[in-house]
């Protein structure tokens, strides 16, 4: 959202989510993005997304994956981290 009254732009609080999530925001930042998240529907969504996946990714169980999987995973995660 460009013209966004808040002062933080989406791209701002996609980089501050993790410290959200973790209620680790300053109260400055945590008013602002709160105050974004009321008026953008795309950054609601994202948010609920991203805790959706915490949620889910909490109930796998490293020892119940096949070794494919393990591999694939983390063959994903080495190429992610080389961005």
């Amino acid at each position: 959202m460009r013209d966004d009254p808040t002062g933080m732009a989406c791209q701002d609080l996609v980089e501050v989510v993790t410290d959200y999530l973790e209620s680790a925001l300053p109260a400055d930042l945590l008013a602002r993005f709160e105050q974004h998240l009321e008026i953008c529907d795309a950054c609601r969504s994202y948010v609920e997304q991203i805790r959706l996946t915490i949620r889910l990714s909490g109930r796998v169980d490293a020892g119940n994956l096949s070794p494919a999987t393990r591999e694939a995973l983390l063959s994903a995660f080495r190429g992610w981290a080389k961005r």
